[in-house]
């Protein structure tokens, strides 16, 4: 029995050998993590070694994109969250390209026996029958109208959208049946949608939160590699802001003695571009995201790694994260209460609100969906 169930395992061990084998062959330019972990449900995990052959200094290709489609049976997830400001959210993506080391979504990924490492942001899943989903989902009756929000999972307007267009079909069927949605991205992709945004806009359906986690060029591009530039985004604040709809500017995530010393410069120039309101969360690492971020931080910031999970664990009660609701985005203690003061003060100072005004919902009209019935007559 023993030697049968080594036996039976034996095709997975050569696949996660082959899946771990074809990540190492690779160049890892324009990535946010350098290893590819097996996640929490994988029984299996592999230690890349040096066996001595030659060839090892050949040079390597670089790791591409790969995109996998998705028929999804619904579209819109519901949330019980006592410490979220939405109770539903759609996600036209699973995984993102724009590869931040420290995204608390990562963990998602190992639902799909896949590693919330590499192939978070290379392994993606696009769903383009969203659009047609969610116009179903939105004719049914007993659905009741709230603001649907977009982003708070993987980026709505990460590159792959440029050529896929989910995001813009999604809206132009919430713009149709008068639906409020909110929009969480750091992609200046959105730009491209700001007709269909401004006119929800006229209509109070729409508002957009940009992420701006740090103004150090330098920075940015190692945490986040695929995101545009800090300047850019406040660019796409000021686009936004122009054309008339409403815009947040996130200061999230903090990193404790990292980014954090930039709160009050980053709310300042997101008002300067544009932004009516403001927010900040704390940096979050839950599951594999942590050991994630270690890494990440001993290969980029070893004379201050220590210092900045020594803040995060004081923050969360000695752990790395405590999901608890109401602690998870910002933590506690001193150091916490400090950087909400700090927020508290800088808001104050430059004019910005924290709380958006309310978007419709008495507008929505449910959409019309071609009855079959019909099509006999």
């Amino acid at each position: 029995m023993a030697w049968r169930g080594i036996l039976d395992d034996v095709p997975n061990l050569f696949q996660k050998i082959r899946m771990d084998h074809e990540h190492r062959r690779y160049k890892l330019a324009g990535r946010g993590c350098s290893s590819n972990h097996a996640g929490r449900f994988e029984a299996l995990a592999v230690a890349a070694v040096d066996d001595g052959w030659d060839g090892d200094a050949e040079p390597l290709p670089v790791l591409r994109t790969e995109v996998r489609l998705e028929v999804p049976r619904s579209v819109i997830t519901y949330n019980k969250s006592p410490d979220l400001p939405f109770d539903r959210s759609i996600n036209p993506y699973r995984g993102c390209e724009h590869g931040c080391v420290y995204c608390f979504a990562r963990p998602s990924h190992a639902y799909l026996g896949m590693s919330p490492g590499l192939d978070f942001e290379t392994r993606l899943i696009a769903r383009p029958d969203a659009p047609d989903v969610l116009r179903r989902e939105l004719a049914a009756k007993r659905y009741v109208a709230a603001p649907i929000a977009i982003g708070t999972n993987t980026d709505p307007y990460q590159p792959i959208e440029k050529e896929h267009r989910i995001m813009r079909s999604l809206l132009q069927v919430l713009s149709d049946a008068n639906h409020p949605v909110a929009i969480v991205t750091k992609g200046s992709l959105i730009e491209r949608d700001i007709d269909i945004l401004a006119d929800m806009a006229q209509r109070g359906l729409v508002r957009v939160g940009i992420s701006v986690t740090t103004l150090d060029a330098k920075l940015a591009r190692l945490m986040e590699p695929r995101v545009p530039a800090p300047k850019r985004r406040l660019q796409v604040i000021h686009a936004l802001s122009q054309a008339g709809i409403p815009v947040r500017v996130m200061a999230s995530p903090m990193v404790p003695a990292l980014s954090d010393p930039e709160l009050e410069a980053i709310l300042e120039a997101g008002r300067d571009a544009g932004a009516r309101t403001a927010s900040w969360i704390m940096l979050r690492l839950p599951r594999e995201v942590s050991q994630l971020m270690q890494d990440w931080l001993a290969q980029h910031y070893p004379d201050r790694a220590g210092r900045i999970m020594a803040r995060l664990c004081e923050m969360h009660g000695g752990k790395e994260y405590d999901a608890q609701w109401h602690r998870r985005m910002r933590g506690e203690g001193p150091y916490a209460e400090i950087i909400q003061q700090r927020f508290k003060l800088a808001v104050k100072r430059l004019g910005l609100a924290t709380l958006s005004p309310p978007m419709r919902c008495d507008l929505f009209r449910p959409p019309k969906v071609a009855s079959a019935q019909l099509d006999l007559f």
